[in-house]
């Protein structure tokens, strides 16, 4: 069965957010509001490559965007789109999960409504 458009975006935004140096890079973002490769490389302990190569992955999952280039300056921030996505996929995954469990208790109910044994 192939994955649904909605499944495999916040598959990307999950795999995106289990490395620790995407996460800390989301949290400066956060934290400081837009920044350039170089920027976050001086106020983080990672290389430039490094955080160009990160920067490129949470890009590719959606989490930031290149913002509009002030000068010589291509800071990157933060796009909400992609994690209320994942949060969507999540809460439709829930609901399925408490609908199946009160169809188990309303099952079990019913099973064992008149059983008196204790």
């Amino acid at each position: 069965m192939r994955p649904s458009d909605a499944e495999e975006r916040a598959v990307a935004v999950f795999t995106a957010l289990t490395d620790p140096t995407r996460r800390a890079l989301l949290d400066e973002l956060a934290r400081a509001g837009p920044a350039t490769v170089t920027e976050l490389a001086q106020r983080l302990p990672i290389s430039r490559q490094a955080v160009a190569k990160h920067l490129g992955q949470l890009t590719e999952a959606g989490l930031i965007r290149p913002g509009e280039p002030v000068g010589r300056r291509h800071p990157y921030r933060l796009d909400p789109t992609a994690v209320r996505a994942a949060q969507a996929w999540l809460a439709r995954l829930a609901n399925r999960w408490d609908d199946r469990l009160s169809a188990l208790e309303h099952a079990l109910e019913t099973t064992y409504e008149g059983d008196t044994a204790p």
